[in-house]
């Protein structure tokens, strides 16, 4: 056989075949897997450099989930036709495999390390993402790349109340949870959920439904690595000797004690240079060759003064009690021009949304390997370096950035309402103004606020907390609303955001292994009553539900669905109808292949006078029917009327008005606005109008006799095209 060391490994997941395949594709890589699950086909592969990476504090770890659009047999929609930067949802799967797997990387190795996913096929009940993270759990465990896996994840739904582990499409469309649990062998690793407000007891059972799948993967892996794997490699560790931490530790650990110990961050890091100066001066002569790793021990002396007053003290570097949150306030109609804003401040932590709306022409196209082609609700997250008192030049958003985004996005969308409920597209934007610590949370009760403040029909508002662990052995503390000091020296930081009824989102990032139950079911009871404290004394005083109007500057939204067949009639040829009908009316109308038509204008008068166009002409005139129309031609027997845009019907000079009428050109011109009643449709589908009738049923007038007790006068014989009198009869509710 030519691939000598080629094996496959197969089990089930979900009620499908799932198959790893190793020893033939990317042979060079350290480690490489083809996963088959259904017909969604990843190739995996880890690879790790020969030497660490001078110079760096940190271990160089790189995920990447690479979408290619031949998978699901597209030609990609750029200039180029090929893959360009990665998407948002390639993004977002790159993060969900990396924050499982990177805690269990020894954190003092410096080799980079690149973790690839290619998806080379979907098949949409075989969500890739997932095949993914199984993926990179083999190519890793099988390669000489120290690690102490494997884990596995699994998606877990919930369907007619059941749970159900990577739910197909049409599963997807009636779960009311989408949940991703990554797993050890023993600990839950990682949490990414949205769900539709569902319970805590419902969500950590879902959880636990998962973490049980998992277990039972983790083993499979365990196989697989057994019998293929690779022995682990030895490497250089970037840990500070044992003495100079101890000896640099010894010497500061009471100026650091001091210098944390205040609830600013601005005087917490005042207080440090100092301290970081004095080390140096102290110990860069006794350690020239590890100056580096100085700052290392600092850092660990930091790490070591706040984890022992928590653990031991039960005392937080802001002087709170361990469940106590932040001072809180929450504000709207911050920005005069903007359709909606809200703003929400968490002790340091300052975030700011702003809502535009807009038709549903701006809503967002995708270029994808899943079903979803568009999306009207966009939510964009954005951190400028002032929010942390530093500098640096503008870029576009990071990982960082697009990840936080997603989540506040999440969170929110279960109350979104619906197109038919509300036909706009949404784009919330969330501005950082200040960071210490959660601030994607704060963004999820910023958004709340500005989309309540813009009019936005929202189910109900959502607020999102998050609560911080520490751990030693068997012993463990949690706490409520961690700032920034508590998550860099903590052991995890698990984001809740939901409405009273239930959670909507979860994030879950962790630097130890995983977490035992008992941790995840204290945070989410922790994270629940944060929650409802913030939505109902913080934010509902504020305002406590979404306003009945939109700002004067959104633009107003009409929406009505026309027969198919009667699309090209409001269309017209070349696009004339509507063009005429937009510039008529001052707005912006869409058509769908659906029938469905949203109109948006400025003014809610036009939207409606242009919604009154368009179904005129796809419905069909009804005898009896009143409408405003315009004079479009004269003739001696009577006047042309245009109803709507490639709508004309004819009145007879014996209906132009309430009186005996001599000639049209004394009751109208070409151009005039009047009101006329449908009084006959002939075989032809030619319409006869009334004026006459019309102004007798809307404004009350009599006919001929009654109309006035003046004599009538003969009418002067007309000149140059004049009218007699030098005027003209006036429009609808003019005196005739």
């Amino acid at each position: 056989m030519f691939f000598q060391d080629y094996r496959t490994f197969e089990t089930t997941l979900g009620g499908r075949k799932l198959v790893i395949e190793t020893g033939k594709m990317a042979q060079l890589a350290g480690g490489a897997c083809l996963v088959r699950y259904g017909e969604t086909n990843v190739l995996c592969t880890a690879t790790m450099s020969a030497k660490p990476r001078d110079g760096i504090d940190f271990f160089p770890l790189s995920v990447d989930f690479e979408e290619k659009l031949y998978s699901v047999g597209k030609i990609p929609g750029s200039f180029q036709r090929r893959e360009g930067r990665a998407s948002e949802k390639a993004v977002l799967a790159s993060r969900v495999i990396d924050r499982p797997i990177r805690p269990l990387f020894p954190k003092d190795m410096r080799n980079d390390v690149g973790v690839v996913a290619t998806v080379m096929s979907v098949e949409q009940d075989c969500p890739p993402d997932m095949v993914a993270m199984l993926g990179v759990s083999v190519a890793l465990s099988i390669s000489e790349i120290p690690w102490r896996g494997p884990i596995a994840g699994v998606c877990v739904g919930l369907v007619d109340g059941e749970y159900v582990i990577n739910p197909t499409a049409a599963q997807r469309e009636k779960s009311r949870m989408s949940v991703v649990v990554a797993s050890t062998a023993d600990l839950v690793a990682m949490i990414e959920a949205g769900a539709s407000e569902v319970s805590n007891d419902e969500m950590y059972e879902g959880i636990m439904f998962g973490h049980q799948e998992n277990r039972r993967l983790v083993e499979f892996i365990q196989g697989i690595q057994a019998e293929v794997g690779k022995q682990k490699i030895d490497f250089p560790s970037n840990d500070p000797p044992a003495e100079m931490y101890e000896a640099i530790k010894a010497f500061a650990i009471e100026d650091i004690r001091q210098a944390l110990d205040t609830d600013d961050k601005r005087i917490r890091d005042e207080r440090l240079k100092p301290i970081y100066e004095r080390v140096h001066a102290e110990f860069d002569e006794k350690y020239p060759e590890d100056i580096a790793k100085i700052e290392d021990c600092l850092y660990k002396t930091q790490k070591y003064v706040v984890r022992r007053w928590l653990l031991d003290d039960g005392k937080r570097v802001d002087g709170r009690g361990i469940d106590e949150i932040r001072p809180l306030n929450a504000e709207v109609d911050l920005l005069d021009r903007a359709h909606g804003s809200g703003m929400f401040t968490r002790g340091q932590t300052q975030v700011l949304t702003v809502t535009t709306l807009g038709p549903m022409s701006m809503e967002q196209m995708l270029d994808g390997i899943d079903e979803d082609e568009s999306k009207r609700y966009l939510h964009h997250y954005n951190f400028p370096s002032f929010s942390v008192g530093e500098t640096r030049p503008a870029r576009g958003p990071g990982r960082r950035e697009i990840g936080h985004g997603a989540l506040a996005e999440r969170a929110l969308l279960p109350v979104i309402p619906a197109v038919e409920e509300f036909p706009y597209a949404i784009r919330l934007v969330s501005e950082v103004l200040s960071s210490n610590g959660s601030t994607s949370q704060g963004a999820v009760c910023g958004s709340s606020l500005s989309l309540m403040a813009a009019g936005v029909p929202i189910k109900a508002p959502v607020a999102g907390i998050s609560c911080g662990l520490v751990t030693e052995g068997e012993r463990f503390m949690t706490m409520v609303d961690i700032q920034g000091v508590e998550d860099f020296f903590g052991d995890m930081d698990f984001k809740v955001a939901g409405t009273h009824k239930g959670i909507t989102a979860i994030q879950m990032d962790l630097k130890i292994d995983g977490l035992t139950p008992a941790i995840v079911r204290e945070a989410l009871e922790k994270t629940y009553k944060a929650r409802l404290y913030i939505l109902d004394d913080i934010m509902a005083p504020v305002i406590a539900a979404p306003r009945a109007e939109l700002s004067k500057y959104a633009p107003k939204m009409l929406t009505v669905t026309i027969p198919v067949d009667k699309i090209s009639e409001v269309i017209g040829k070349q696009g004339k109808v509507i063009q005429k009908i937009c510039a008529e009316c001052n707005c912006k109308v869409d058509v769908e292949e659906d029938g469905k038509v949203f109109i948006c204008a400025v003014e809610l008068a036009d939207a409606e006078r242009a919604l009154f166009m368009i179904t005129t002409i796809a419905n069909d005139p009804e005898v009896g029917s009143i409408y405003k129309g315009v004079v479009t031609r004269l003739m001696d027997f009577g006047a042309f009327v245009e109803i709507a845009p490639g709508k004309e019907g004819l009145v007879h000079i014996s209906h132009l008005d309430v009186k005996r009428t001599e000639r049209v050109e004394d009751v109208v011109s070409v151009g005039d606005e009047v009101i006329v009643k449908v009084r006959e449709i002939d075989d032809q589908g030619r319409l006869n109008l009334s004026r006459r009738d019309a102004l007798i049923e809307v404004e009350g007038l009599k006919p001929e006799n009654t109309i006035s007790d003046a004599p009538r006068r003969p009418a002067p014989p007309r000149r140059d095209g004049g009218r007699p009198g030098g005027g003209r009869p006036g429009g609808p509710g003019g005196r005739r």
